[in-house]
C-alpha cells in the first residue's frame, strides 16, 4: 500500500502586475544557464530557492528567502488539499491532456514493494538535493509517479470538484492548469483508493531517494517522512514517453574498430541515413557514426534474462562498456531526448557516435520494474516535465 495525503500547500500569491509564469519553472535538472538567468530575474521565482546554493553548497540563504516570502504574503497557505495538475500539449502531431493529482507521499524503502523505481540514479546529484532538504525543510519540487488509477466515479468527482487557481502556457506550447481539490470527502476517498495500490516512479528518482534519506535522518518526525508527489493514472492517455538517446565521444578507438567491435556483439545492417527514422521501429536501435555511416542493430534475447530485450541495457553493456569502455573512463557519454537535435549534431560531426532508440512502452517499464529490474540511467523521458513552484510542502 502507499500513503498519499492532502496537505496544506504554500502557493504563489500573485501580486498586481505579476503572472504565475514569473513564479514557476521546469524541474531544476533540465534548466540551462540562459533560461536560469531569465527565471531568476523574477525575484519570487522558485529557482531562487532550488538553484541558489551558498558558497559551501548549502541553502541557508534560500531558507531565509522562503521564510521571508511566507512572512510578507508572497506565498499563501491553503488548508489540506490535493491539486489537479493538467498539462495539455501536442506530440508527434497529436493532442494530449495528462492529469495528475498532487499530494504528499509517504516515503518507504523500495524493498517494501510499494514504491517501485525503474531507473538507476547518480549519487552526487542526491547529495546536493539532500543539502537542499536539510536547509529548507520543505519540498519545493514534485516527483512524478504512476499508479493504477481511480474508479471512474471518483475520477469524475476529482475533475468536477476541482477549482482552477493557475493557468500558464509555456514556450513549448504546453498549457499548465493547476486546480485545487479541498472537499474532505473526495480527498479521503483518493487516499483510500491509493492505499490499495503500488506506485511506479516515472521521474524524480533522485528526489525520492533523497527524501527517503532525509526521512531516516529525522526518524520520528512524521511531517519529514513525506515527499511532494504528482501521481498520474496508468491508463491516462497523456502518458507520452520518449526515448533518451546516447551521444558518444572517445579518443580511445577508431570508428573502423568500433564498428568491427560492435558487429561482434550485435547484428548490424547498414542503412541510408535518410531512411533511419522510417526503419528504426522494426529494430532494437540505430547507430549513426561521425563519418555518416548509419546502421540498425539487433540481437538475440535471453528469455531467462528480461533485460536483454531492453535496448538501453544492451547499448550500455555491449556498446558503451563492451566496445568503448565507458565504465573505465575511456568515453564520455551525453544524453539528448530530441532526435532532431541528435541528428543535427551528427550532421555537424560533433560526436563519434549517436545511439538512437525507439520510445519505450509503459508496459515494458512496468513489467521490468515489478520484477525488480532497474533500467540504465536516462532510459525514459516522460513528456512534458512536471513543473515546479505551483505548490510547496513545508515540513515545519
Amino acid at each position: 500500500m502507499v500513503t498519499f495525503l492532502p496537505f496544506p500547500g504554500y502557493r504563489p500569491n500573485i501580486a498586481p502586475g505579476e503572472h504565475i509564469g514569473d513564479r514557476i519553472s521546469p524541474p531544476y535538472d533540465v534548466i540551462g544557464p540562459e533560461q536560469l538567468k531569465d527565471l531568476q530575474s523574477h525575484p519570487h521565482n522558485i529557482t531562487n530557492l532550488t538553484l541558489k546554493p551558498d558558497a559551501d553548497k548549502r541553502y541557508a540563504s534560500s531558507r531565509k528567502l522562503l521564510d521571508a516570502w511566507i512572512a510578507d504574503g508572497s506565498l499563501k497557505q491553503d488548508r489540506d488539499s490535493f491539486y489537479l495538475y493538467e498539462q495539455c500539449f501536442d506530440s508527434d502531431g497529436k493532442s494530449y491532456r495528462r492529469r495528475g493529482i498532487v499530494g504528499i507521499l509517504k516515503t518507504e524503502p523500495y524493498e517494501d514493494g510499494n514504491v517501485i523505481p525503474h531507473e538507476e540514479t547518480f549519487s552526487k546529484v542526491k547529495a546536493d538535493r539532500l543539502n537542499l532538504l536539510r536547509d529548507m525543510e520543505a519540498h519545493l519540487e514534485s516527483i512524478f509517479g504512476i499508479y493504477e488509477g481511480l474508479t471512474p466515479e471518483l475520477n469524475r468527482k476529482v475533475v468536477d470538484e476541482s477549482h482552477l487557481v493557475y493557468r500558464y502556457v509555456d514556450s513549448d506550447g504546453v498549457e499548465h492548469r493547476y486546480s485545487r481539490i479541498s472537499d474532505p470527502e473526495i480527498t479521503s476517498q483518493v487516499t483510500e483508493q491509493l492505499s490499495k495500490q503500488k506506485m511506479l516512479i516515472a521521474d524524480g528518482h533522485h528526489r525520492y531517494e533523497t527524501a527517503l534519506n532525509f526521512s531516516r535522518e529525522n526518524a520520528g518526525d512524521e511531517k519529514k517522512s513525506f515527499v511532494l508527489a504528482t501521481l498520474v493514472a496508468a491508463d491516462d492517455e497523456g502518458l507520452v514517453i520518449r526515448p533518451t538517446h546516447r551521444l558518444v565521444d572517445s579518443g580511445n578507438i577508431s570508428e573502423k574498430n568500433a564498428i568491427k567491435g560492435i558487429s561482434k556483439v550485435l547484428n548490424l545492417t547498414e542503412v541510408d541515413r535518410s531512411e533511419l527514422e522510417s526503419v528504426l521501429p522494426d529494430h532494437m536501435m540505430g547507430l549513426v557514426f561521425r563519418s555518416g555511416a548509419c546502421y540498425v542493430a539487433d540481437c538475440e534475447t535471453d528469455p531467462s534474462e528480461p533485460m536483454t530485450s531492453l535496448d538501453t541495457y544492451v547499448a550500455q553493456e555491449r556498446i558503451l562498456k563492451g566496445v568503448y569502455k565507458s565504465d573505465e573512463g575511456k568515453a564520455e557519454i551525453s544524453f539528448d531526448a530530441d532526435l532532431k537535435s541528435v541528428m543535427d549534431a551528427m550532421d555537424s560531426k560533433k560526436h563519434d557516435l549517436a545511439i538512437v532508440f525507439n520510445p519505450p512502452s509503459l508496459k515494458t517499464i512496468w513489467d521490468l520494474s515489478m520484477v525488480g529490474k532497474r533500467m540504465p540511467k536516462k532510459t525514459t523521458f516522460f513528456y512534458p516535465k512536471i513543473w515546479s513552484g505551483f505548490a510547496i510542502y513545508r515540513m515545519v
